[in-house]
């Protein structure tokens, strides 16, 4: 019986894994995406003066003024695409991890037979249902099943066992859940940063342009503030979408963990009033 949860302990680690491969591969391939896209498509000839990327955006051309900011831009916009692929790929697996249906009636329908002592109803709905709560529901019935067919353990042993196993359920789930949040909250900080760092180059441009021998140099002045106003925008841009999709993605979670708390009271409260 204690060798019995390693081959759920073994999926989640390959799933562990594999979500670490994906966050390695996915920042390096957005940031090169970033690049192309500011190098070629920002950077288009089409966009400026002369088709000359060196000279001046068209009036009102907002690629060219972007490619302006120079390749910090070609950073951020490499981060504003790691933000929402990883956003993406969190909102999939927290769908995922809420089953098939809805997780409220799956809910009510779990309390109910719990309610009527249908465990195995019980358990062919957590089957029917599939996800991170539906299986932690069903550890935590399946030691209901286990421990009411155990003559040695009183109802308190009996009671603490059940709360355990779906503690510890939980606790191989909800990793799997929180995996790449920490990206996505770093995103919120690094998006800022950069953004003010090529602030500071773009200040650092336009001054150098002020200085130019001895007299103001209007191109350069307009293309260092250029710089510093882009790449405060496409900061801030990235930085806002992150903070957004990490509040939506902790609700989603905080909600399954709600869940699975809701279902485990009704689970330990259905056993000890059947069990007086």
């Amino acid at each position: 019986m204690a060798n019995a949860p390693k081959p759920a302990t073994v999926k989640k680690e390959s799933s562990s894994s594999a979500s670490n491969v994906f966050a390695t591969l996915v920042i390096p391939i957005c940031i090169v995406i970033g690049f192309v896209i500011w190098k070629y498509v920002l950077g288009d000839p089409s966009n400026f003066i002369d088709n000359n990327n060196e000279n001046l955006p068209l009036p009102n051309n907002y690629p060219g003024t972007a490619y302006k900011g120079g390749p910090i831009v070609a950073v951020l916009i490499g981060l504003l695409l790691t933000t929402i692929v990883f956003s993406i790929e969190r909102l999939i697996v927290i769908g995922k991890a809420s089953g098939k249906s809805s997780l409220d009636t799956f809910i009510i329908k779990v309390k109910g037979l719990l309610n009527s002592g249908n465990i195995e109803a019980a358990k062919a709905e957590c089957d029917k249902q599939q996800g991170s709560v539906a299986n932690v529901i069903k550890s935590g019935l399946k030691k209901y099943s286990e421990v009411e067919a155990d003559t040695n353990m009183d109802v308190e042993q009996s009671i603490v066992a059940i709360q355990k196993e779906v503690e510890e359920a939980t606790a191989l789930e909800m990793p799997m859940l929180e995996q790449n949040l920490t990206i996505i909250a770093t995103l919120v900080s690094i998006g800022t940063l950069i953004g003010l760092l090529g602030t500071v180059t773009g200040m650092i441009r336009a001054f150098a342009g002020l200085a130019n021998s001895g007299a103001p140099d209007q191109a350069a002045l307009a293309v260092g503030i250029s710089e510093a106003l882009i790449n405060t925008m496409t900061g801030i841009s990235v930085s806002t979408l992150a903070i957004i999709m990490y509040n939506i993605l902790t609700s989603k979670i905080d909600k399954l963990t709600y869940a699975i708390d809701e279902a485990g009271f009704s689970i330990v409260q259905t056993y000890a009033s059947s069990h007086k």
